[in-house]
């Protein structure tokens, strides 16, 4: 295994990744994906019913799609290693990977696909709790708790825009932030204090997330007397941002100043050649299955035109 040089090498599975290899796979490159050992799927493993992918009328849950999507891959001949990558040198034409049970790989070229993470508060039961109440994607989770009252915490564009887009399905949406203003853009902090369906919690954080079965209830802490209550709710969906998974690359490969992946214009090509990036690794706008895949599709074209040449 260590003296071949494989065509492409696939680091990270989730919609990207598993496209990425079900397109080169199928070009004859005979893909080796790295899929993780413990984030095998990507952040759809997390999620439960996914409705918005299209083609599936009745919704699919995030692991099936995932397995789908890994059974195509491998169908064509992709190489499916349920390791991790935990060291690369991208430079020179031929790259070098090192997996966590310390094989080496080397490639003419590579795909990154790691994805990013949610941002969690750290509390045991917030993870506990996950797709049980507990959810990270309004737009993947939100429409499940109609006419129920809701938290978000955070006080980012992000975490209004989720509080609004819940604003739909919520009978009412409590914003809980850490301090006394959000740091969201003025235009969205604007269009949130004029809904109605929209309370603030100010000075406040999560201390633990309670329920058996789902989630009932949250602790909450006031940051400023140090006061402790309890509050039920039907939801809590928490906004304090993502976290690319781009560790491993960042003295190689440009990133932007949050740490994802820069890509020449709309393809996938990043400043070292040979070397392509995809799906949430790069995208910090959409962040959707679909979008994902799409550009893990991008991202294996890109690399057979690199590697024909």
């Amino acid at each position: 295994m260590s003296e071949k040089i494989h065509e492409v090498v696939i680091v990270g599975s989730g919609p990207a990744g598993y496209t990425a290899a079900i397109y080169a796979a199928r070009a004859q490159l005979e893909p080796v994906i790295y899929e993780g050992s413990v984030t095998a799927g990507g952040a759809l493993m997390n999620t439960t019913e996914v409705e918005n992918f299209p083609g599936f009328t009745d919704g699919v849950m995030g692991p099936d799609l995932m397995d789908s999507m890994r059974k195509q891959a491998a169908r064509f001949g992709s190489q499916l290693i349920t390791d991790d990558i935990v060291e690369m040198d991208l430079k020179g034409p031929v790259k070098t990977l090192k997996d966590g049970s310390g094989n080496v790989l080397k490639s003419k070229s590579v795909i990154l696909a790691m994805g990013s993470a949610y941002r969690e508060i750290g509390l045991e039961n917030e993870k506990r709790l996950s797709g049980r109440g507990v959810s990270w994607c309004a737009t993947c989770d939100g429409f499940f708790f109609r006419d129920q009252e809701i938290a978000v915490v955070g006080g980012g564009d992000s975490a209004v825009e989720e509080a609004t887009f819940l604003t739909k399905f919520a009978s009412k949406v409590t914003l809980i932030h850490r301090r006394d203003s959000l740091r969201a853009s003025k235009i969205m902090a604007d269009r949130a204090k004029a809904n109605p369906k929209i309370e603030f919690l100010w000075n406040t954080e999560v201390t633990d997330v309670l329920g058996e079965a789902k989630m009932e209830a949250l602790q909450l802490k006031n940051t400023l007397t140090g006061a402790v209550t309890k509050r039920e709710f039907g939801a809590l969906f928490v906004a304090i941002g993502h976290i690319p998974r781009s560790e491993l690359i960042t003295t190689q490969v440009d990133l932007d100043a949050e740490g994802y992946v820069k890509v020449e214009g709309r393809s996938t090509k990043t400043n070292i050649e040979g070397v392509f990036a995809c799906g949430d690794l790069v995208d910090h706008t959409y962040r959707q299955a679909i979008t994902a895949a799409g550009s893990g599709c991008q991202a294996a074209l890109d690399a057979e035109k690199f590697l024909s040449h």
